[in-house]
């Protein structure tokens, strides 16, 4: 794990340490009964057409880039994807590192419940417990993230059954070969390849081109990180990813309806 990872997750196990209790698969099936059922994820990441899926994420800074849109609005910023056409979002609720809250995720799911066509939102944030997926849930998530390489296994295996109790898909995040296999053991139907390297942080593309292709067929593929331009698509595209995870580019695009079908470009 890198050195930024390592901080990242320290902190966070420090931050959530007040609110751990134990949390049952039972209970989780509980609450995703008595809630309503959000958009699926993995629905959204598979168009029709055959063209990339975009996911847009709320983010108003980040480590590497610094502030990016300090001060957005995750409502505002939620209107402008859907008008552009994201298939889904990705709302970053690490407030530490992030600038985000579990807030910005009850607004926005909440914005989607009254404003039509909604979209799917993954919880963005560095999951270590099922009290977060239950948080998940709770602020009306469609999916977790699961981050492969800042997780032992037996975490992973608990978060997987925790998402999967709780009606949530799960994107499991991953930057090297051995990670697919670790994924792949815990059952994961979406694989993300993280382009950004955390040690260095330093974007190389060529990343999803080498791991992408040894995901099984069945398998979606999310390339995450450094996707700035319609030829950034275009590569990870070829290599086979199905859809593309957005950040800084699109927080910063002033159209990004444009920017968001010059990535789904033949």
């Amino acid at each position: 794990m890198s050195d930024k990872l390592t901080e990242i997750m320290a902190w966070k196990r420090q931050e959530i340490a007040p609110l751990l209790r134990a949390v049952s698969d039972a209970e989780l099936a509980r609450l995703d009964a008595s809630l309503p059922r959000p958009p699926s994820f993995a629905a959204a990441l598979r168009r029709t057409d055959g063209r990339l899926a975009v996911i847009a994420e709320i983010k108003r800074r980040s480590p590497s880039a610094g502030d990016i849109k300090a001060g957005a609005s995750s409502v505002d910023q939620a209107a402008r994807y859907q008008t552009a056409g994201a298939d889904a979002l990705s709302v970053l609720t690490d407030e530490k590192f992030f600038g985000g809250t579990l807030d910005d995720l009850r607004d926005v799911t909440a914005h989607f419940r009254t404003t039509a066509p909604a979209r799917p939102c993954i919880r963005k944030d560095f999951f270590v417990h099922p009290i977060q997926v239950l948080q998940a849930r709770e602020a009306g998530a469609s999916a977790i993230l699961i981050i492969v390489r800042a997780l032992t296994d037996d975490e992973i295996k608990t978060l997987a059954a925790a998402a999967a109790a709780a009606g949530l898909d799960a994107l499991f995040e991953i930057h090297t070969e051995p990670e697919i296999a670790r994924a792949l053991a815990h059952g994961a139907r979406i694989i993300g390849v993280n382009n950004r390297d955390l040690a260095i942080f330093k974007t190389d593309l060529g990343l999803s081109e080498r791991l992408i292709p040894l995901f099984p067929s069945s398998v979606t593929a999310v390339s995450e990180s450094g996707i700035h331009t319609a030829a950034d698509a275009a590569r990870v595209r070829a290599a086979g990813a199905h859809a593309v995870l957005v950040g800084e580019s699109l927080m910063k695009a002033p159209d990004p309806t444009a920017l968001i079908a010059a990535f789904r470009s033949p």
